[in-house]
């Protein structure tokens, strides 16, 4: 389609200067000399049209996206003007409304492969938004206790109190919750136990509910000396149950997941962390895998792990078989 033509010598001159100094990446100067023809000839829309490429390499967007929408307007059937206004929505971050844009531009030159790859880069660039948006909404939005639901009916067997059974769980999945968020802003958690004391037995200014545990995987000698006296805090101070958090990566003694073969662990090289509930009557451990995507470190589902192939500490409390 046909560009219209400026009325005067003196017009065309401030264009083309225009263009020479857009080319060169002058986009103000350049902007200045459209503006200069404009006022020469207001219902050009090639001009409105070349002051909005380069107000949009200027990054005034609010200002480009009206020349553009005056383009429209002195030519509402040129391709160029739809496509000026998609590409400055697009700089937006307005996907949705520039992909209309490309495509009403498309309508009028189905045969612009300029115009067709915009379409084609947008629709991914949607799918990428949303897809981040979902990323960040299971990031800020970390809910355990959905995945550890299954978990209840044993405790309630277990322990039959539900006022017992009931705190345990609780206490699981608070742990499993900040261990996530903490995973989430740090890729990183605290190598800890975790204790949950009797209320009216445990003496809690001698026995804090949570212990670092940081040293314990550097060695079989580190990780020999750690867990009995992780079974002694347990019993002393009365807990009635604890949950240990270690990341994958800090463990040199024992890392559970080598020599068991693929049928037992399913987690290849993946990231994450354990998570251990120790108790009298369960004991239950989980890995929560991690990824990288859309830039952003997602936790995944946790997995629940055979914990007597995977268990990262030996048994913490005495087993009990019957409900107490």
């Amino acid at each position: 389609m046909a560009e219209r033509k400026e009325g005067t010598s003196c017009e065309i001159s401030l264009k083309d200067q225009g263009n020479e100094f857009f080319k060169s990446g002058k986009y103000l100067k350049a902007a200045a000399l459209y503006t200069q023809a404009i006022k020469k000839d207001p219902s050009n829309p090639t001009l409105f049209s070349n002051r909005a490429a380069a107000l949009l390499q200027l990054d005034k967007l609010n200002k480009a996206l009206d020349d553009a929408e005056m383009t429209i307007k002195l030519k509402p059937e040129w391709e160029k003007g739809h496509f000026r206004k998609g590409c400055i929505l697009e700089a937006m971050k307005r996907y949705d409304d520039a992909l209309a844009s490309f495509q009403i531009a498309s309508q009028y030159n189905p045969q612009s492969q300029e115009v067709l790859k915009k379409i084609k880069k947008i629709n991914q660039l949607v799918k990428d938004s949303k897809r981040a948006q979902e990323v960040e909404n299971m990031r800020s939005n970390v809910d355990m206790a959905k995945h550890l639901d299954t978990l209840k009916p044993e405790m309630s067997e277990k322990y039959g109190s539900e006022e017992s059974w009931k705190d345990m769980f609780s206490f699981l999945v608070e742990t499993m919750e900040t261990a996530v968020k903490s995973w989430h802003e740090t890729s990183s958690v605290d190598a800890r136990v975790y204790f949950l004391h009797d209320k009216e037995k445990t003496q809690t200014d001698k026995y804090p509910p949570i212990v670092n545990i940081d040293k314990a995987f550097e060695s079989p000698e580190t990780h020999s000396s750690c867990f009995p006296f992780l079974r002694q805090y347990a019993e002393e101070s009365f807990s009635r149950a604890a949950c240990l958090v270690a990341a994958k990566n800090i463990i040199s003694y024992p890392q559970v997941w080598k020599g068991q073969g693929s049928r037992k662990w399913k987690h290849a090289q993946n990231d994450g962390f354990f998570v251990q509930f120790e108790s009298p009557s369960v004991r239950k451990l989980w890995f929560i895998p991690s990824s990288n995507e859309k830039g952003q470190i997602l936790c995944r589902d946790p997995e629940i792990l055979d914990v007597g192939a995977h268990e990262v500490v030996p048994r913490l409390f005495k087993e009990k078989t019957s409900q107490s």
